[in-house]
């Protein structure tokens, strides 16, 4: 949101007042943690004359967690105060406020604030050795919009509602931050435009946008930079940021209302920085085993019944491709009758016996459900009774006829409300459905009334957080912790606690097979663990070479799932007959489904990572090399988990440009050795993938495996890329929960490899034969 025209001036109907000076900065010390307190006049006071007809800026800074400062900045306190986010890792005790002659500071651990007496307003954010960021003149303001001023003040619709004459907020608070030379900013959601968000007007408001445009469906206000610090600002509600656009030395993100409050979170690495703030946010739930392996959808709007599902899993099973999940998309219930949870009998008369059967064949099962309650049904009458939906101010329900017709909302600040949708979830559940996919969830109107009483606006984003926490809550009851997963569309700051995320709709080309690769970089650089896409796009059809090349890009994600709109995603519809025979989509994706299958031990300790360290198991390059520049821009590439490099190949023909960073990668599929600090530009066929493994790694696999979820301590494979230090690498058994630590360490003439506590397996050089334990040790010659 910009208010000003050019450095200058503002813009007509604007009138912003500035924090001027830091007139008087003051400690107040507790046992729960330091504050220091400044107040701020928006002129510079130099006679007792200047204190009358002026606004006043409070300006508090605390610590809820160490190395991380919270900024409150107040106007008039007495205003209404929108809750912030919950910050479930906050902490009481940190933070030492100390002032002297030349200000005061507020001592976070590794991070300091420190606040200059005087004019013009200086607030910093330092380490030891530098100043990170800054908040200088100009750059706390309060800001009033005359009647009818040209600023885009909230965004002109409401993620698909219209809001024909919505009027914009009258009062703003803004905060600017410098960015240093070469600064570059990231995080900010799901967004599938630049990675590198510098230059952008960025909105955080959930809309039902696709994949292809600025609007996104994960919006969260917490961006970090290649500088060492990241930010949070504190408000579910509309937060509009100027990425060095409106001021381009400066990130600014501004507010409705009377108070702003932002986190500055310190790294110093990005890695350290994401560390922090899941431990701020909270951190993703660990996911059971079986969810990495592939999911196979009946797609949106074909036609299917059990019998088809059936044709569909015993074609996965002739052709001897490994399938872990069958989703049931909307038109498992009757058309008109979304959210009904009721089975359409038309076309699945029994479908306890049918997932009962599903499940006889060691498959998981999932089910589609939105928090939408369409007017045809017997829940809409039950839930209108109970006055479980949204209401209009006049009383009435709120409804509208897009998507379903009639449609209400669910009200999930209602107790009852939520307990009752939890109970039909619950019902789902014990039919024997083992994931819910949480469609939906951004289409929230603002002109309503909430049955808690909350701010429309800030629940236009909220929203999303009670519906999914509702769902994901109840499925942890009825399958224990460890074991619960969503497939969610919406989320915001917080949302990374109950995996999975998918990225919506996409289009069923190479141009979207990219973007949405963007989008799931930004979600990582977003504190979200876990996320997939529809393999393939989602809409329209792809042509066999779209749908091969996204198939080697989905199955090496954290999760994997076969999904369209109109027309069905098994893996034979995209063969001609004409194609060689390890070029076929059948060959492909059997191909890669196996190998996934195989990186089951390591994958299942990337996202262990995540649950414990706030670690995405898809890491941005310039996450993983925060050292290296070549590094900074790159989102055609990424990590999956600690040490496989992937780029996946966007075209038909397999040419594919990528960078190694330094160190010596081995290719996994060929066993090739190649130096890095180096672009390389190859085509590849259909069956293979640019897919290296770091120096110094240590990768457990079990060569052979076909299924995602077994022990993986059983059979294992060490396979060690020397490099130069020791290392220790975990492998878990989802089944028991048990672990074993395989220790390499190098000796003069080659390495070992223990395990503790002692176990069969197999141990091997990158490109040598393996060797079987002895007493739970391998010790592998190294050539000289």
């Amino acid at each position: 949101m910009k208010f000003t025209d050019g450095f200058w001036h503002n813009r007509p109907g604007v009138d912003a007042q500035y924090a001027a000076e830091a007139y008087d900065v003051t400690a107040h010390h507790s046992p729960d943690g330091d504050e220091l307190v400044v107040h701020a006049p928006t002129k510079v006071i130099t006679g007792r004359g200047d204190t009358l007809n002026r606004a006043l800026l409070t300006v508090t800074l605390s610590s809820p967690l160490e190395g991380v400062v919270r900024v409150r900045v107040e106007h008039h306190k007495g205003a209404l105060d929108r809750h912030g986010f919950d910050l479930v890792g906050a902490q009481t005790g940190h933070g030492r406020a100390e002032v002297d002659d030349d200000g005061g500071v507020l001592d976070a651990g590794p991070l300091q604030a420190r606040i200059r007496r005087g004019a013009p307003w200086d607030l910093s954010f330092t380490d030891a050795e530098r100043v990170l960021t800054r908040s200088g003149h100009k750059s706390v303001g309060y800001v009033r919009l005359a009647e009818g001023a040209p600023v885009p003040a909230e965004p002109t619709g409401v993620a698909g509602v219209t809001t024909t004459g919505l009027a914009p907020a009258s009062t703003y608070v803004h905060t600017q931050l410098s960015l240093d030379v070469g600064e570059l900013v990231y995080g900010l959601g799901e967004r599938f435009g630049p990675f590198v968000k510098n230059g952008q007007t960025v909105d955080v408001w959930n809309a039902d946008g696709g994949t292809s445009s600025e609007l996104a469906y994960k919006n969260v206000p917490f961006y970090l930079t290649n500088r060492g610090y990241g930010v949070l600002v504190n408000h579910p509600e509309h937060v509009s940021f100027e990425v060095g656009s409106e001021a381009v030395e400066q990130v600014q993100f501004s507010v409705p209302g009377e108070h702003l409050e932002y986190l500055v979170i310190y790294g110093p690495t990005p890695a350290e920085v994401l560390e922090r703030y899941t431990r701020l946010t909270g951190r993703p739930a660990q996911v059971p085993a079986w969810s990495y392996g592939l999911w196979l959808s009946t797609s949106f709007t074909t036609d299917y019944d059990e019998a088809t599902v059936n044709h569909f899993i015993d074609g996965m099973t002739q052709r001897e491709i490994p399938l872990s999940v069958f989703h049931f998309d909307c038109f498992w219930m009757r058309e008109f009758d979304w959210t009904s949870f009721e089975w359409d009998a038309r076309t699945f008369p029994d479908p306890e016996g049918m997932l009962a059967r599903l499940h006889e064949r060691g498959l998981r099962t999932s089910a589609w459900v939105n928090p939408y309650i369409a007017q045809r049904t017997r829940t809409f009458d039950e839930a209108a009774a109970a006055g479980y939906l949204v209401k209009r101010p006049d009383g009435s329900i709120w409804q509208w006829d897009m998507w379903q017709a009639g449609m209400g909302l669910v009200d999930f600040t209602n107790p009852a409300a939520t307990a009752w949708f939890q109970e039909k979830i619950r019902t789902l559940l014990r039919q024997g459905i083992d994931a819910i996919k949480t469609d939906f969830g951004e289409r929230i109107p603002v002109d309503v009334v909430w049955h808690d009483g909350s701010d429309p606006y800030l629940m236009h984003n909220w929203y999303t957080q009670l519906y999914n926490e509702a769902v994901f809550s109840v499925i942890e009851e009825e399958r224990g912790h460890g074991q619960a997963v969503l497939f969610a569309r919406s989320a915001t700051t917080g949302g990374q606690r109950m995996p999975v995320h998918w990225g919506g709709d996409n289009s069923s080309s190479f141009p979207s097979m990219a973007e949405s690769l963007r989008g799931g970089l930004s979600m990582s650089m977003s504190g979200f663990g876990f996320w997939s896409h529809d393999i393939g796009g989602f809409e329209g059809s792809p042509d066999p070479a779209v749908f091969k090349r996204w198939v080697a890009f989905g199955l090496l994600s954290s999760h994997s799932r076969l999904h369209g709109s109109q027309s069905y995603r098994v893996p034979w519809l995209f063969d001609t007959g004409e194609e060689e025979p390890d070029q076929s989509a059948v060959e492909v994706t059997r191909r890669f489904a196996r190998l996934k299958a195989e990186l089951m031990p390591y994958l299942y300790e990337a996202g262990r990572a995540a649950h414990e360290r706030g670690l995405p198991v898809m890491r941005p390059m310039q996450l993983a090399f925060p050292g290296d520049p070549a590094c900074d821009h790159l989102d055609r590439q990424y990590l999956l988990g600690p040490d496989l490099l992937v780029a996946p190949v966007f075209s038909a023909e397999g040419d594919v440009e990528y960078y190694l960073p330094a160190g010596r990668w081995t290719n996994l599929l060929t066993g090739e050795v190649a130096d890095g600090a180096t672009w390389r530009r190859e085509v590849h066929d259909f069956s293979s993938v640019p897919l290296w493994v770091r120096e110094g790694a240590v990768l457990v696999t079990t060569p052979g495996a076909t299924d995602t979820e077994r022990d993986y301590t059983a059979d294992a494979l060490v396979t060690v890329y020397l490099g130069e230090e020791d290392r220790e690498v975990r492998v878990t058994n989802p089944l028991d929960g048990t672990e074993v630590r395989f220790a390499v360490v190098h000796g003069e003439d080659g390495v070992s490899v223990t395990a503790t506590p002692a176990t069969a397996f197999r141990a091997r050089l990158a490109g040598g034969e393996p060797v079987p334990a002895s007493d739970g040790t391998v010790r592998l010659e190294v050539a000289r």
